[in-house]
């Protein structure tokens, strides 16, 4: 098929400015390419940034130098305990292989910089080869103010994760914040933490403080304003442009204006997975289809419909559920609009919460990871009904812990009642008939529960037997960190539901990143890499970071095939 005409020409064309995306275009051009970026909405950073902004990366060099040790042949082995030993192998051996070199490559060549995370232990960590410490890594924090005017740019969190209408904490701020009045340096960091933000929004619509994934989303987009790299804001990827040479070019559309570009190198689809797509959520998640996501709203799909178009291959038989899950609350903010409360480490895990369904009995280790809490409701539910489920506790419980939206040190749930976020009852028999959940049930649960508690083992879940649990436990409280009585009244009960952090079905490609067709062949100058590529993991999730470790990884990869690629490589024939 002879070419079309083209409005334009560059290198390489990428489709989305999240981590995956932003860190393909930003190599790409570093390593000598002409590239364009487009961005579908007017920010950059998509679901990332409002993301914990955590890399799994084993093997990493920093976390080496602060003296933990790790390397890719543990991490193997712990990645066949969870997968299997043959199944994408050569994806997750080009990723345990590249993971601290692309790492290292953005650390001396960008501003996109990272710390080790210290103790963050594997989320199966009682499975061969899993580490306790190492693998974790976090962007270093970010001035947003270098960002200048572009600082609006930047996708702020969602609300649920800042304070004070607009200042971002991390997860060590946390507990000085909540404890401010009790020690000095408790006190000067948070009142240095507030100055900053109060100086701030003199100037900006929010604190410049930037920590976890906007920190990773802001060092990535500074990244690439400094190697002067252009991206089109409100841009989608219309189609592929293909010939017998491969894909060469793309469509594109702006303000109801299209542009045709051609791509000599290729084209990077990164446009976020499929979350908003309804059509894509049925086939690939489970029933009934979870109605709420955590992912930007931009994303619905694109890459993978576009692609689908040219006979790529959609791998969904090997990702289990479709994608990785989160408990979330329905919180409600004062505009009168509703939000969503990802339970990801800061309750679940602590003494004196349980997790019940429509029974009142518990269904799951209540400490284990986000994602298997998840996929244990959909199992429970199938039985009975555990969509919503209900997490259980006393109200002292929630002052020392927080619980949800609700911050620690919060002395009256009062407004949080009258919300309807969360419910609150003096005896637990009133508690049941307030959340519909059966009577008998409860008041038995919380009764075997208390034993539990009382001797440190939990002889249901095993709650507290992981270093996972451990972790995210209260290691002041024994004999367990995590089993604590419930006994004393008001009793609370907050209402949670299943929500995509993100997709882990998507688009086959090699370990170069490079879309597959339906016969199992690269489609030349065809990429994918964060949530429109297919997960290595296929469908489990190996600890803190599982998504945006490989997104940058491949992104990494698929810039420097498509640098190394030759204009004159015979390609696999592809048509639009």
């Amino acid at each position: 098929m002879p070419e079309p005409a083209f409005d334009k020409e560059v290198d390489l064309i990428v489709a989305g400015a999240g981590a995956g995306g932003m860190t393909a275009a930003l190599v790409a051009a570093l390593e000598g390419l002409d590239v364009l970026l487009c961005e579908k909405s007017s920010e950059v950073g998509g679901t990332t940034a409002t993301s914990a902004g955590t890399l799994w990366i084993p093997g990493n060099r920093q976390s080496i130098a602060a003296g933990f040790s790790d390397s890719a042949e543990p991490a193997e082995a712990y990645l066949d305990s969870l997968i299997g030993s043959e199944t994408n192998r050569h994806l997750r051996t080009a990723f345990l292989r590249t993971g601290p070199d692309a790492i290292d490559y953005l650390a001396s060549k960008t501003d996109v910089r990272f710390m080790p995370c210290g103790t963050h232990p594997d989320y199966r960590s009682n499975r061969p080869g899993a580490a306790v410490s190492g693998r974790a890594i976090i962007p270093e924090p970010f001035d947003g103010r270098l960002l200048g005017s572009e600082f609006e740019r930047v996708r702020p969190p969602i609300d649920e994760f800042m304070v004070l209408g607009g200042m971002m904490i991390g997860k060590a701020d946390i507990p000085r914040l909540a404890g401010r009045f009790r020690t000095w340096p408790n006190f000067a960091h948070s009142a240095r933490l507030v100055l900053r933000f109060l100086r701030d929004r003199i100037r900006y619509s929010r604190g410049t403080r930037l920590v976890m994934g906007n920190a990773l989303v802001a060092r990535l987009y500074f990244s690439l304003r400094k190697s002067n790299v252009p991206i089109l804001f409100e841009t989608a990827i219309q189609d592929l442009i293909g010939t017998s040479d491969g894909i060469v070019g793309a469509v594109l559309t702006s303000g109801g204006k299209t542009l045709s570009v051609r791509a000599r190198k290729g084209v990077v689809l990164a446009t976020g997975g499929y979350a908003h797509n309804a059509e894509f959520r049925a086939a690939f998640m489970p029933k009934p289809t979870p109605a709420r996501s955590l992912a930007a709203d931009p994303v619905e799909g694109d890459g993978m419909t576009i692609a689908q178009k040219l006979g790529a291959r959609i791998a969904s038989e090997e990702q289990g559920s479709g994608a990785f899950w989160a408990p979330v609350s329905i919180t409600r903010r004062r505009d009168g609009t509703t939000g969503l409360f990802p339970h990801l480490v800061l309750d679940r895990a602590k003494p004196g919460l349980i997790a019940v369904d429509a029974a009142g009995r518990r269904f799951v280790n209540e400490a284990d990871s986000y994602h298997d809490f998840v996929e244990a409701m959909f199992e429970a539910h199938k039985i009975l009904p555990s969509i919503p489920a209900y997490l259980i506790c006393e109200a002292s419980f929630v002052r020392a812990y927080g619980l949800g939206a609700i911050h620690p040190g919060t002395r009256s749930l009062a407004p949080f009642v009258r919300s309807g976020y969360v419910v609150c009852a003096p005896t637990l028999a009133d508690l049941a008939r307030s959340i519909a959940v059966d009577e008998t049930g409860l008041t038995e649960t919380v009764r075997r529960t208390n034993e539990f508690a009382r001797t440190g083992i939990d002889l249901d879940f095993a709650k507290g037997e992981t270093e996972l649990n451990r972790f995210n436990g209260d290691p002041a409280h024994r004999p367990n960190p995590c089993l604590g009585e419930i006994r004393t009244p008001p009793f609370c009960a907050l209402q949670v539901w299943p929500a995509e952090l993100a997709c882990s079905t998507g688009l086959a490609t090699d370990e170069d990143a490079r879309v597959i067709d339906r016969y199992g062949h690269p489609i030349l100058g065809l990429y994918a890499c964060g949530n429109d590529m297919a997960s290595i993991m296929a469908g489990t999730y190996p600890g803190p970071g599982t998504t945006l470790g490989p997104a940058i990884v491949f992104g990494y990869r698929a810039a420097r095939h498509a640098a190394a690629s030759s204009m004159a490589t015979p390609r696999r024939r592809a048509t639009r």
